[in-house]
Order: C-alpha cells, then sequence, then structure tokens
C-alpha cells in the first residue's frame, strides 16, 4: 500500500494523537514523495465555532526522511473550543497544486476531569416494569388507565386497539422490590451501574412520557424505597443511572394533563396554568408540537426559565433531588433533542451536588460532530456530555458478526478515538442491544432484523435449533470483543438469558426466570469477572494486532498487564502470530510456540474468540 502524505493517525504526521484539549500545539507534517517535486506547504484551519475563521499557516521544509520530503507546523489552539477543520495544499515550482482535504480536530475543555468509574466497569440496563416482580399490582387509581398481566409470560400487547393506537398501557408489574431481591444476581455478573429505564411516574410501560418527575411511579414502589435501592446497590459496589426525559412529557401528566387526571390545572387546561408556558400550542389546547409528531408525547420548551428552574436551577430540581436521593448520575434520552445550554446548565448542577456522578447521553451517530436541527451540537467539548451511547460500536460490531470485514470495524471505532476526547471514548456506553433495537441474539441468529416479515410473523417468530446455535457462537464472539473493549459495556436485561424478540414490544418481554440459559449467563458472568479484575480491560490503552476478514484481534494494556482479545467470526480457520509467549486466561492453557524463537501461533477455527494473558 503506498504511503500517505498525511496521516491523522500516524505520529510522524500529526502529535499529539486525537482530540486535544484547548491551549494544545498541534504538530503537523506532511511528507509527499521527494521525486514528485513539492516546494511549498499550506496549512488551512477552519475554526467552525469562530464563525469558520479560517487560518493559513505556512509550513516549512523541515527536512527529509528516506525518500520523502518534511513540511511542517504547529497550529495554537489556545482560547479556543469546538471542531477545527484542517487541510493543506501543495505546491510546485510549475504552477501545479494539489489540495489534500479537510479532517477533523476536536479541541475540548480539558480543566474539568471525567469521573472514569463509569467506563471502567459493565453496566446492567433494565426495562423496569419487565425485569421482576414480586406481587401482582393492583392498578386501580393509578395514572393511565392501566392493565396488569397476571401471566409473567403472557405476550405483551402489541397490536392497535379499536383507534388504531398501541397505548402500551398494559403492564407487567416489575418493581424496585424485584430489583432488590435480584441485586445479587446483577453483582454476580460483574455490573457496578444499574442503569434503568424510565421510573417516574407515567402511563405508559415504558414509562417515556413522564407524568411526574417527583414520584417513583406507584406500581414501581416509593421514593424511599428507591433511595433504599442505591444504598443497598452501593454496598454492593454498584451505583446507580437514571434515565432523565426532559425533552417531551405525557399527554397525561401533571403539567399537561391533556384527561384532566391531575387535580391541578394543566396546560392543556388553562393559560393560566403555570405550565403552559413549558409547552409550544399552534392552537391550543389540542395542537401542540410533539414529539416525532406522536400527540401522547407533547415537546417542551427547554429554553423556558420556568422549566428549566424545576428541572435544573432550583435547589431542589429534579436533577438535584434525585442524586441526593441516591442515584450516581442521568442517561440523558434524546440528547441531540436538547439544546446546548440546556445540557451545559444540567452538567453544572450535577457536578455541584455529586461531583463524582456522569451525565451520558443518547445520540446514535458520531456525537463529536452530530448536527441537530442545523446546529453542530457541542456534546463532548467538556462541559456537556461525559460520554455517550455507542451505537457506531453496535453497528460495527454487527456488521462483522454477520459477515463484514474486521478492517471496517477498526476504521469506524479507530475515527470515533480519535475525534472523542479520551475521557468521552472511555465513558461510552457500549451495547449490543438495547430497549430500542431487536434483541440481540436474534438479530445474530436470523442474520437481518426480518423487517419484510409482518408484526404478526414477528410477534410469533421464534429461532430454529438452528439459528439459536448460531446466533449464542455470534454473541458469545461480540461480546467477548464488547467486554474488551475501551468504554462500559453494557448488558440489556435477559441477553445473558438468551432472550428472543424482534422489534418493541418484542425486546421488551418478561425476564423469563426459571427458564434462563445458563450457559449464557455462564459466560456473561466470567466476562463481568474479566472485567472487573483487570486493569489492562478497565483502562488500558488499545492497539489493534489484526483486522482482516472474520479476524479481529487487539491488545489492552495498564499496569504492567498486556491482555489479548482475538475472535474469528469468518467461515474458515484464522491463524494469528504473535510475540512473546501467551497463556488463556481462563483456562491457563499457554498458546502453542510459533516458528521462531519467543513467538506464538493463535489458532481460532470459525466463530471462536480467546481472551490471552501475556506471559
Amino acid at each position: 500500500m503506498r504511503e500517505r502524505i498525511f496521516d491523522s493517525r500516524d505520529p510522524r504526521c500529526k502529535q499529539p494523537y486525537g482530540a486535544v484539549p484547548s491551549g494544545t500545539r498541534v504538530r503537523l507534517t506532511l511528507r509527499p514523495p521527494r521525486g514528485e517535486g513539492w516546494s511549498r506547504a499550506v496549512l488551512l484551519a477552519r475554526f467552525e465555532f469562530r464563525d469558520n475563521w479560517i487560518q493559513t499557516l505556512p509550513m516549512p521544509w523541515t527536512g527529509l526522511d528516506g525518500d520523502r520530503d518534511l513540511f511542517s507546523c504547529e497550529l495554537d489552539t489556545t482560547g479556543y473550543i469546538g471542531l477545527v477543520w484542517y487541510a493543506f495544499r501543495l505546491e510546485r515550482l510549475d504552477g501545479k497544486s494539489m489540495e489534500i482535504p479537510e479532517r477533523q480536530l476536536t479541541v475540548y475543555d480539558g480543566s474539568e476531569a471525567v469521573p472514569a468509574w463509569f467506563g471502567e466497569g459493565t453496566t446492567y440496563q433494565i426495562f423496569p416494569d419487565r425485569f421482576r416482580r414480586t406481587s401482582i399490582p393492583d392498578p386501580t387509581g393509578m395514572v393511565g388507565g392501566r392493565s396488569v398481566h397476571t401471566g409473567w409470560y403472557e405476550e405483551p400487547v402489541w397490536r392497535p386497539d379499536e383507534r388504531g393506537e398501541v397505548r402500551n398501557r398494559d403492564f407487567f408489574g416489575g418493581s424496585l422490590a424485584g430489583v432488590m431481591e435480584k441485586l445479587d444476581y446483577i453483582r454476580s455478573l460483574g455490573a457496578e451501574t444499574i442503569y434503568f429505564c424510565p421510573i417516574f411516574e407515567a402511563p405508559e410501560n415504558h414509562r417515556y412520557g413522564t407524568a411526574d418527575y417527583e414520584k417513583i411511579d406507584p406500581m414501581l414502589g416509593t421514593n424511599e424505597e428507591f433511595s433504599l435501592l442505591c444504598a443497598a446497590a452501593r454496598a454492593r459496589g454498584m451505583r446507580v443511572l437514571l434515565d432523565g426525559v426532559f425533552n417531551h412529557q405525557g399527554f397525561v401528566s401533571r403539567y399537561f394533563n391533556g384527561d384532566g387526571f391531575y387535580p391541578g390545572l394543566g396546560a392543556h387546561q388553562s393559560k393560566e396554568s403555570p405550565y403552559y408556558p413549558w409547552y409550544h400550542f399552534i392552537q391550543w389546547p389540542d395542537r401542540y408540537d410533539a414529539w416525532w409528531g406522536i400527540y401522547s408525547l407533547p415537546s417542551v420548551n427547554e429554553s423556558e426559565k420556568s422549566y428549566v428552574d424545576y428541572i435544573i436551577e432550583n435547589p431542589d430540581s429534579i436533577v438535584r433531588r434525585w442524586l441526593r436521593a441516591g442515584a450516581d448520575g442521568w442517561r440523558l434520552d434524546v440528547a441531540d433533542e436538547l439544546p446546548d445550554a440546556f445540557i451545559e446548565k444540567l452538567h453544572r448542577a450535577v457536578r455541584e451536588v455529586k461531583p463524582e456522578a456522569v451525565i451520558i447521553g443518547e445520540v446514535w451517530e458520531d456525537g463529536s460532530n452530530k448536527v441537530a436541527y442545523d446546529v453542530r451540537r457541542r456534546h463532548l467539548l467538556g462541559r456537556w456530555l461525559d460520554g455517550l451511547m455507542n451505537y457506531p460500536f453496535r453497528n460495527a460490531a454487527i456488521a462483522w458478526l454477520l459477515g463484514g470485514d474486521a478492517a471496517a470495524f477498526r476504521d469506524s471505532m479507530e475515527t470515533l478515538r480519535e475525534n472523542y476526547p479520551p475521557a468521552a471514548y472511555y465513558s461510552s456506553m457500549n451495547s449490543l442491544g438495547t430497549h430500542d433495537t431487536p434483541r440481540i441474539l436474534t438479530l445474530l441468529g436470523v442474520g437481518s432484523d426480518c423487517g419484510g416479515e409482518t408484526k404478526e410473523q414477528r410477534s410469533r417468530r421464534r429461532l430454529t435449533p438452528e439459528e439459536r446455535e448460531l446466533g449464542v457462537k455470534r454473541l458469545k464472539l461480540g461480546s467477548l470483543v464488547q467486554y474488551c473493549f475501551p468504554g462500559s459495556p453494557t448488558l440489556y436485561y435477559g441477553d445473558e438469558a438468551g432472550m428472543e424478540g424482534f422489534e418493541d414490544p418484542f425486546n421488551r418481554r418478561p425476564y423469563p426466570w426459571g427458564g434462563e440459559d445458563r450457559d449464557l449467563i455462564a459466560w456473561f458472568s466470567a466476562l463481568g469477572a474479566a472485567r472487573r479484575d483487570h486493569p489492562a480491560l478497565r483502562r488500558g490503552d488499545i492497539r489493534y494486532l489484526a483486522a482482516r476478514g472474520g479476524l479481529l484481534a487487539f491488545s489492552r494494556s495498564a499496569e504492567g498487564e498486556v491482555l489479548l482479545c482475538a475472535c474469528n467470526a469468518g467461515t474458515e480457520p484464522a491463524e494469528l502470530p504473535l510475540e512473546g509467549r501467551w497463556a488463556d486466561l481462563w483456562e491457563g492453557s499457554l498458546c502453542p510456540a510459533g516458528e521462531e524463537e519467543g513467538t506464538s501461533l493463535l489458532s481460532l477455527p470459525p466463530l471462536t474468540g480467546r481472551l490471552l494473558r501475556k506471559l
């Protein structure tokens, strides 16, 4: 392969690597072949958050490296926070020129440290209504006109009602008491963080249309029970992350009060309501902005002072009071639909109340350069979000597991590592499945999301024995990579038990207590223990040893420990020569010696992976 004139990941071309804190002088070097006769070079740096001001810097000739000319300069980032888009121009004496296209440089505020605990440990995600119940609840008097399944293993309601709506008012009765009962189980999986989907009072079973931020949903328990749960989790070495849904609320809520359930005046009932300014009415009371046009989820004006005070700024604001009640951080729903100013204020409030708390955002793309509503977002620049849900990791891992090239996985992840501040990269929430995606076992077993089938067919579809065997093999490979990768490996409840299902609500079925896949649970427990016990996996650097076809191998190194994750997702055996001697982390068996002294040769049959320790 022809060596590039400029490679931003090559220390000969750019130092330091990746994103930089404001004030860093970044050294940039072009390396054109001497035989091409380039005599002059220029850097063009566009500072996007300075109204796209362009700084032009000459790049003097600084010497030779073999048959390569070197042209270098330093870009000073003092006083700037934001994205810099930098390009180059090479010129010859005969008038010929060459443009090297723009690249991204992330310049962040490095003055505030991001708490490291979240990215080091494993996270267990719970959809509260479907995890564990201790009794069948009585929904009488609860908001939303709920029904309750008496059978834990009944199918969630997915068919539209007589109005053509799926109202999500069927509950199974999972509770905080049920979670409390299973804390030791969660801890046995190696979890150090429990991430709850919303737990505040709400009419729907998913609770993303909040009805009352001040109150734990009564079907889940009480405010006091939440604090007891946080304390019990902390006693076991675990923390609690809450889901903050601050972009929209419920039509049935004490604030909007669309059906009059609550005694006070909601915005839907009176323009004199204190909550009326929170919403944008096109024609009061029945035409208003709603999240994705869904009438049951009216959007909130996050710039309205009374709303910001209620959620963030007041001494007993929602964000502050639940941290004091025991929570250790917030995951922000649809973070890219929240204004940067709102997130910045929330970040400041969280740090004031609990400096070690974290703020993780839901963003489905590369969050360093995300544009939402025609605005470049500041998510990872140092005063906004600490980390993001890493959907790019999920997408790249699944593509590789289903037959894609490991090189594509590596390149996608290296792009994130280059664009994200290190603390944000290591604080990513790395999931293979969530409440918003098909069950990972189903997807890997079938080989697609089966979008062409009807919902009726998907509701009844189960993996064949052959599909399930294939899915389990792929899941073990994918999770091995997940637990060895920088960022918090996040396990969606029941994936470790072999749960199946396509999209919502089939990916939200109740946990199969008594019918778990014990082999998978043992596998995830071993992964969780490795993540918990080995500094290299918790905070080590990453170096790719192989990424071609189905073969993916990378090492993690920290505190004198070097571990190697090597996986073959292909259909043919793969071999990987290794320098030094290696042993299986779990079995202790030595990797066979290679042809040369002091080397090893790792053989990987199809759909197998190994976690090795360097001796």
